[in-house]
């Protein structure tokens, strides 16, 4: 069972969002959906969710198209605030289970748990308005999960948490994966996508990069980092001579380096042949940053145009 995109294709008047996208998520899977902004991430979303359709191409989940699937299989947690600001949060965490047939007393039941898992169990009768963004985004989280549904997917979910906040989130999608949702997010913090996610695909402009499970993504590029640090002088003027190596930056404990084409281990010998006192030797592939840099050519935080501009809103995913 799976979510399978097919040649995807949407225009918005001249601007093409989508042009052929095409991967496949395992049930279970946390997926990291990259790009930088404007690269057409938040229209596939919205393709998938049966808010916009597609002008060409298709989308499945276990063979069936995706048009087909009863809403409490998605639960969806977009990058804008969707909540009332005036009503009380249980109040509207109650309303959102409602639409999809789950009684009042269990919708409350579960999110008076879900609540007290992200610290926050006294706002219950608190209006939306009066919480910070952090805890607005944990409420609308626990909208987006009350129903349990099988493929959880989110827009941005990290923005505007401090580190507890994202401690929180990351239990939360452990306790999910176990139970077998699949979970699929966007992001521009990187080190989520390493840390959490066994698959990513990068698009651009519309246009799909790169995919696959995270080791062979970093190994796509044919190079290796290491990490070389010596006592003394941190500059290490000598490394400029070796072929297929080049400084990436000079810290102040070590000086990472790009290596292509030649063992790293070549490194740590000539350093020991210079008379050098190693401190610290790290062979390691790129990281996921590094990758998104080296195939898009821009930090993944860095706006572009932006290419869904003229997609409409994403209201709220009902059931059916």
């Amino acid at each position: 069972m799976s979510l399978v995109l097919n040649n995807l294709v949407k225009r918005f008047g001249p601007v093409t969002a989508l042009d052929g996208i095409s991967f496949e998520v395992e049930r279970g899977q946390v997926f990291g959906f990259l790009g930088a902004n404007g690269a057409g991430k938040t229209t596939t979303m919205r393709i998938i969710l049966d808010i916009l359709r597609p002008d060409s191409g298709t989308a499945t989940w276990a063979g069936t198209p995706t048009t087909d699937v009863p809403r409490r299989t998605w639960g969806y947690l977009p990058e804008e605030r969707g909540l009332y600001p005036r009503l009380e949060v249980l109040e509207q965490l109650v309303f959102f289970a409602s639409l999809y047939a789950i009684s009042r007393k269990d919708a409350a039941a579960r999110a008076r748990d879900w609540l007290a898992r992200f610290r926050i169990p006294e706002y219950e009768k608190r209006r939306a308005e009066e919480l910070s963004k952090g805890n607005q985004q944990k409420v609308q989280l626990i909208a987006a999960i009350l129903h349990e549904p099988d493929v959880l997917i989110m827009d941005e979910p990290f923005v505007g948490l401090d580190p507890v906040n994202v401690s929180l989130l990351k239990e939360a999608f452990g306790e999910m994966r176990k139970r077998g949702t699949t979970l699929i997010f966007s992001t521009h913090q990187m080190e989520m996508v390493e840390e959490l996610c066994e698959a990513v695909v990068l698009i651009d402009r519309g246009k799909l990069v790169l995919g696959g499970p995270i080791l062979d993504v970093k190994r796509s590029s044919g190079r290796q980092v290491v990490r070389l640090g010596v006592e003394g002088d941190a500059e290490l003027p000598w490394l400029a001579d070796l072929e297929g190596v080049s400084i990436v930056r000079a810290g102040v404990d070590y000086t990472e380096l790009d290596v292509r084409g030649r063992d790293p281990q070549d490194i740590l010998a000539a350093a020991l042949a210079r008379g050098e006192r190693v401190t610290q030797f790290l062979i390691a592939d790129p990281s996921i940053e590094q990758i998104f840099i080296e195939r898009v050519g821009r930090p993944p935080s860095e706006d572009h145009h932006l290419a869904t501009a003229a997609a409409p809103a994403a209201p709220t995913v009902a059931a059916r």
